[in-house]
């Protein structure tokens, strides 16, 4: 059946790989490819997908399996992302002047944000920002606004590494994977 695709030049190899391996090798990419995706759109769970997707093909296919070390900085990869999604909206509110209610309000407000995706993962911060620096730091309109501008640049900054981080989770993979 697959006479014309072995007999081609440089691509016999494709007829030699099992039927089960291939469907494997196809599940992970999707995973790495949905999970890159993910990394920029608020619904998807980008580099948590990108960690299934190498925890899965190794127990799905061992003998081409990541490493144990491999496991290891993956997963430290996926602890990053979170730490960058985390910290990014309340570091960019801290340096735009924000007090020590408007990084609370950032936090609070990304809490709330969460059941109300996906446009709560970006108005959450934010309303949580403005709302802690006016009520609770009795700062005026202006400056409350001033952190809140922060908290929506350091959120950008976040998606930005948690883009590259989620690169680097795929690089990880594919590297021990085919390589090691």
């Amino acid at each position: 059946m697959l006479n014309w695709l072995t007999s081609a030049q440089g691509i016999g190899f494709i007829a030699e790989v099992p039927y089960a391996g291939t469907l494997i090798w196809l599940l992970t990419g999707t995973l790495l490819v949905v999970g890159v995706i993910g990394s920029i759109v608020p619904l998807l769970p980008g580099p948590v997908l990108i960690f299934i997707a190498g925890i899965l093909h190794t127990l799905l296919r061992p003998e081409s399996g990541m490493s144990w070390p491999g496991m290891v900085i993956l997963f430290l990869w996926l602890v990053l992302a979170f730490g960058m999604d985390f910290l990014s909206g309340a570091l960019g509110a801290r340096w735009f002047g924000a007090s020590r209610w408007g990084v609370a309000g950032v936090v609070v407000g990304g809490i709330v944000g969460l059941f109300f995706a996906p446009i709560g993962f970006i108005v959450g911060p934010l309303a949580g920002a403005l709302a802690f620096e006016m009520f609770f730091a009795k700062k005026r309109l202006q400056p409350a606004v001033k952190s809140t501008w922060g908290t929506l640049l350091g959120t950008g900054v976040g998606l930005v590494l948690r883009f590259i981080i989620s690169l680097a989770m795929v690089a990880t993979v594919l590297i021990d994977t085919l390589w090691w």
